[in-house]
C-alpha cells in the first residue's frame, strides 16, 4: 500500500474503537456502546458516520426533546404537526399554510454567505417538499455591535450575511418580506441566522416523507453530490472553537438557479399525483432522507450508492451518505410511475436516477459496486438516539440581575433630554430602520406582497381569494437572559400582537431555540425555564407549536450566547381591507395608547443605550390580559374602527408613537396623564400595549370594545402636522420635526456601514 493510499484508508471498526474514531465524530463512549449493541458488532466507517449524524443534536434533538415535549402541538386548523418537513396549518376552504424556521448559525459563522444563502435554500426544500409552493421568506439575525470601530468583523458578517439571504432568495424569485435583527454583544463571535419560510397549499397536495410500499423505487434528484457540508450535522452541534476555521470545507455552497429547477419539477412531480413519498437531503444528506423515510413507513430501504451522481471523483460511501450538497431531493414513486417521474425531471433538465428500493426487513443496506459497506437497523439510527435530560441550576447572575434596581438611573427631564433620548433610541441598531437590508431583497417579487418588510408583520395575499397571510418572527433575547420564563412568555405574546396589529388571527408557531452548550447545568435552566414561558403562552393565546428548529452549543470564547427563541408565527387576515398598517393615516385621527404601562424598565433599550445597562427584572406578561387585548384589537379592527396600529416593545411607548409618525409621514400633538415619572412612562417597556388611531367620530365606539373587555385606554391626542410634541402632566416632553426622527431612524445604519468603505 502507498503511502497516500494508507494516508487516506478509512481505519477499521477495531481500529476505530481502539483510537476512539468515534468520539471524533461527536459519538460519546456510551454511545458508542449502544450502537454496537444495536449492530451485534462493532460498526465499520461508514456506519459509525451515519450514526453520529443521525444521532447528533441537529438531528436527534438528543438534548431537547424533554423540553420540546412541553409545547402544545394540536389544535382544530393543525393538519400536520412537528415530525414532517414542516408544519401545516388549516386556513380554510380547502387551503393550507406550510411554514417553518431553522438555523444556520455555525456555518454563518465561519462562511457568512454562503452559510446564510444555504440556510435559505434549506427551508426552501423543506416547504415545497411538502408539496407547498413558498410564498414568502423571513428572517431573523443576531450579531455582535457594528457602531464601533473594533466591530469591523461584526460589520463584515452581517454585510455578506444579508448579501447571502438577498443572492439566494432574489434568484430563487420567492420573496424576502421581513424579519428582525439585533445587536449586542452576546454574538460576538456567534452570529444567529434563523430563516422562515411560508407556503401555500390546498390539502389535497399534502406529501409525507414516507418511503412506503415494498419494491417501490427510491429516486434521486437534483446536482451531484460533491465533498461540501460532510459532517456538517455534527459541525451544528458542537461549540465554536478558534479550530472551527479549520473546518470551513463543512459549510456547503448553493446554487439558486439550480434550486428554482428542482422546486418547480419536483411541484410538477408533486401535482401529477404520482408520489408516494418525498423530502429534501438536508441535514445529513441522503443518510437522514433515507433513514427517516424507511423509518415513517416503518420499512427498509437499500441504496446503490455507484449510482448517485457525484461531483468528484473516487467518492466513497462515507462521502456520500454524509454530504449536505445542496439542492437534491429524494423521492419514491410505483414503478409503473417511474418513467412518467424521470420524464419530468429531464424536461427541467435534472439528473433523477434511480438509487435504490424499499424493503421491508427494516434495514438500511448500503452497497457500492455490488459490494454491502453498511448494514444498519433503521429504527435505531432514527429513533434510539439516547435521549439526555440535564442537569439543572440556576445562574449564579439571575438573583444579581434580578435584584438590581432598574428605577434608579438618573431622571430624564424636560424636553431636551426626553427628546435626545428618543433620538438615541431611533439611533441604536437594533432599533433603527432596517432598510438598508431590506432594500437588498426582492420584497415584490410575484406581485402578492401588500405589506412589505418595515411594519409589524409582512402581509402576503392569497392568490384567488379574498384572504391574505400575516407573517412574523420576533424574540427578546435580553429580556430571556435577564428572566427566561417572562421573556418566553413575552417572545409568543409579541409575535401574536404582531400579527393581530395587521388585522390578523394568529394561527400557529414555528420557533428556533437558540442556545449554548445544554451539557452546562446554567444553559440548560435558561432553556428549560423559557421553554415554560413559551408553552404557556402558546397554550393561553391558542397559538400551538407545529415544528421548528434547535440550535445549540452557540458558545464562543465570552462564553453562551444569551437565550435566544425566536418565534415565527403566521396569522389569518379573512378580508384584504380588514389590513392594518403602523403608520398615522389622516390628520386629525385620534391617538390612542391601549393598555397599562408600568414602571418596567429592566433589560429597556433606554437603560441599554442611554445607562449602559442591561440588568434588572424585564416586563411581566400577564397572558390573560394579554389575550384579552388582543381579541379587543381584532374585533375593533374587523368593524373597521382602527387607522392605525403598532405595538410597543423596544424603546416603549415614544419609540412605537415615533415610529408611526414616520411610517405615516405626519406628525402628532400628545398629552398624556399617569402616575409614573415622565421618562418611565416614555421609555417603560410593559407588555401588552399597542398605539393605535381611530376616526375621531369612531372613537367612543372603538373605545367601548376595549371597556367591555376590561382593557385600559387612553387617549393621547390627534394625528397632525409635520412635529411630533407631547406633554406628560403637563410637562413638556417630547417636541421634534419628524424628518429629524426620521433622519436618526433611516440614517443610523447606512452610516455605520459606509465606514469600511
Amino acid at each position: 500500500m502507498s503511502a497516500v493510499d494508507e494516508k487516506f484508508r478509512e481505519p477499521t471498526p477495531d481500529e476505530i474503537a481502539e483510537h476512539k474514531v468515534y468520539a471524533e465524530m461527536g459519538v460519546s463512549d456510551g454511545e458508542y456502546d449502544l450502537i454496537c449493541d444495536f449492530m451485534g458488532r462493532r460498526p465499520n466507517y461508514v456506519e459509525i458516520g451515519v450514526f453520529s449524524v443521525m444521532w447528533s443534536e441537529h438531528c436527534s434533538y438528543k438534548n431537547s426533546r424533554p423540553i420540546l415535549a412541553k409545547f402544545p402541538i394540536d389544535g382544530p386548523r393543525v393538519l400536520v404537526g412537528p415530525g414532517e418537513g414542516a408544519g401545516v396549518v388549516d386556513i380554510g376552504d380547502g387551503q393550507a399554510v406550510v411554514f417553518k424556521i431553522e438555523s444556520h448559525n455555525h456555518p454563518s459563522a465561519i462562511e457568512p454567505f454562503q452559510g446564510a444563502a444555504t440556510g435559505v435554500g434549506g427551508i426552501l426544500r423543506d416547504i415545497f417538499s411538502m408539496g407547498a409552493r413558498p410564498i414568502g421568506l423571513l428572517n431573523s439575525l443576531r450579531f455582535g455591535p457594528i457602531h464601533r470601530p473594533e466591530d469591523r468583523h461584526n460589520r463584515y458578517l452581517f454585510e455578506r450575511v444579508v448579501e447571502g439571504i438577498a443572492g439566494y432568495g432574489n434568484c430563487i424569485g420567492v420573496p424576502t418580506v421581513g424579519g428582525e435583527i439585533v445587536f449586542d454583544e452576546s454574538y460576538n463571535g456567534n452570529p444567529l441566522v434563523n430563516v422562515m419560510c411560508v407556503g401555500l397549499i390546498d390539502h389535497d397536495d399534502i406529501q409525507k416523507g414516507v418511503a412506503d410500499g415494498v419494491g417501490n423505487p427510491v429516486f434521486y434528484v437534483g446536482p451531484a453530490t460533491g465533498r461540501d457540508g460532510i459532517h456538517g450535522a455534527t459541525f451544528a452541534s458542537e461549540e465554536l472553537t478558534e479550530e472551527s476555521e479549520a473546518k470551513r470545507p463543512a459549510v456547503q455552497v448553493g446554487d439558486p438557479f439550480k434550486e428554482k429547477l428542482v422546486m418547480e419539477a419536483c411541484l410538477e412531480l408533486i401535482e401529477s399525483g404520482i408520489v408516494v413519498g418525498i423530502q429534501d437531503m438536508g441535514a445529513a444528506g441522503l443518510t437522514c432522507s433515507s433513514a427517516e423515510m424507511a423509518s415513517k413507513a416503518g420499512n427498509g430501504m437499500e441504496l446503490h450508492l455507484d449510482r448517485v451522481p457525484q461531483r468528484a471523483a473516487g467518492m466513497t460511501p462515507y462521502e456520500m451518505m454524509l454530504s449536505e450538497s445542496q439542492e437534491r431531493m429524494l423521492f419514491v414513486v410505483k414503478p409503473e410511475h417511474a418513467e412518467q417521474a424521470q420524464a419530468i425531471f429531464e424536461k427541467w433538465d435534472l439528473p433523477c436516477v434511480d438509487v435504490g428500493s424499499v424493503t421491508d426487513d427494516g434495514r438500511l443496506r448500503l452497497m457500492h459496486h455490488g459490494e454491502e459497506v453498511g448494514d444498519l437497523p433503521v429504527r435505531a439510527i432514527v429513533d434510539e438516539c439516547p435521549i439526555y435530560e440535564r442537569a439543572i441550576e440556576e445562574p449564579a447572575y439571575f438573583r444579581e440581575v434580578q435584584a438590581a434596581d432598574a428605577l434608579s438611573d438618573p431622571e430624564l427631564k424636560g424636553e431636551e433630554a426626553l427628546t435626545g433620548a428618543l433620538e438615541t433610541l431611533l439611533s441604536a441598531p437594533t432599533i433603527a430602520s432596517k432598510r438598508w437590508v431590506f432594500e437588498q431583497f426582492d420584497y415584490m417579487v410575484r406581485t402578492n406582497t401588500i405589506q412589505a418588510p418595515g411594519g409589524d408583520a409582512a402581509v402576503i395575499a392569497v392568490t384567488d381569494s379574498d384572504k391574505a397571510l400575516a407573517m412574523t418572527v420576533d424574540g427578546n433575547s435580553r429580556h430571556v437572559y435577564l428572566d427566561p420564563y417572562e421573556g418566553g412568555k413575552a417572545a409568543v405574546a409579541e409575535a401574536a400582537r404582531n400579527l393581530v396589529c395587521t388585522g390578523a388571527e394568529p394561527l400557529a408557531v414555528t420557533d428556533n431555540l437558540n442556545y449554548g452548550n445544554p451539557e452546562k447545568p446554567e444553559v440548560y435552566w435558561q432553556l428549560h425555564r423559557s421553554a415554560t414561558g413559551m408553552a404557556e403562552a402558546c397554550e393561553v393565546l391558542s397559538t400551538p407549536v407545529i415544528g421548528g428548529n434547535v440550535s445549540l452549543y452557540n458558545e464562543h470564547t465570552e462564553g453562551a450566547i444569551y437565550p435566544t427563541p425566536v418565534i415565527g408565527m403566521v396569522g389569518l387576515i379573512e378580508h384584504q381591507k380588514e389590513m392594518t398598517r403602523s403608520g398615522f393615516v389622516e390628520a386629525g385621527d385620534q391617538v390612542i395608547l391601549v393598555g397599562e404601562t408600568k414602571p418596567e424598565l429592566g433589560g429597556s433599550s433606554l437603560r441599554a443605550e442611554v445607562f449602559g445597562k442591561r440588568d434588572g427584572a424585564p416586563p411581566k406578561v400577564d397572558l390573560e390580559v394579554e389575550s384579552k387585548m388582543q381579541q379587543a384589537l381584532l374585533a375593533a379592527i374587523r368593524k373597521g374602527l382602527v387607522q392605525s396600529a403598532h405595538d410597543c416593545s423596544d424603546g416603549g411607548l415614544a419609540v412605537a408613537i415615533a415610529e408611526s409618525a414616520i411610517a405615516g409621514g405626519q406628525g402628532a400633538t400628545l398629552s398624556a396623564t399617569t402616575e409614573l415619572r415622565g421618562d418611565h412612562f416614555l421609555f417603560s417597556e410593559s407588555a401588552s400595549r399597542v398605539v393605535i388611531s381611530a376616526k375621531e367620530e369612531q372613537v367612543e365606539e372603538l373605545l367601548a370594545i376595549f371597556e367591555d373587555a376590561g382593557v385600559m385606554t387612553q387617549v393621547l391626542g390627534a394625528v397632525g402636522g409635520d412635529k411630533l410634541e407631547m406633554k406628560v402632566n403637563g410637562a413638556a416632553a417630547l417636541n421634534s420635526q419628524i424628518e429629524v426622527l426620521k433622519d436618526r431612524w433611516e440614517g443610523a445604519i447606512p452610516s455605520i456601514m459606509s465606514r469600511d468603505h
